[in-house]
């Protein structure tokens, strides 16, 4: 087989990836996507809504109605705490799911 050359008045063939190109292009990328999903202490309820697939206000509600373990940090905007998840509640809720809601309160008996 012969190597490709140029014949005259031809443009040149670009030179195709090779393996070794193409492997150390996937391996960048992975490099980047293993960076950006490591795993964090904390998350942010975005981070959090992110990562299980539903909406950041989802997430938020979840947190003010006990749906899952969150606590307020402060999150350098001003006296406005922010919620944040931990990994371990993270992994619970990949296990278990949701915990149940609560009751909060009396309930109307049926009839009355």
């Amino acid at each position: 087989m012969e190597p490709l050359t140029a014949k005259p008045g031809c443009r040149a063939e670009t030179r195709a990836p090779t393996l070794e190109d193409r492997l150390a292009k996937i391996e960048g990328m992975l490099a980047v996507l293993v960076d950006r999903e490591a795993t964090r202490e904390w998350y942010t309820t975005a981070e959090f809504a992110r990562l299980v697939g539903k909406a950041e206000f989802t997430c938020r509600e979840w947190c003010r109605r006990r749906r899952i373990r969150a606590e307020k940090r402060s999150s350098g905007r001003g006296s406005y705490p922010a919620w944040v998840i931990s990994h371990q509640e993270l992994l619970r809720y990949q296990r278990e799911g949701l915990f149940p809601p609560s009751t909060g309160g009396t309930q109307l008996q049926a009839g009355s």
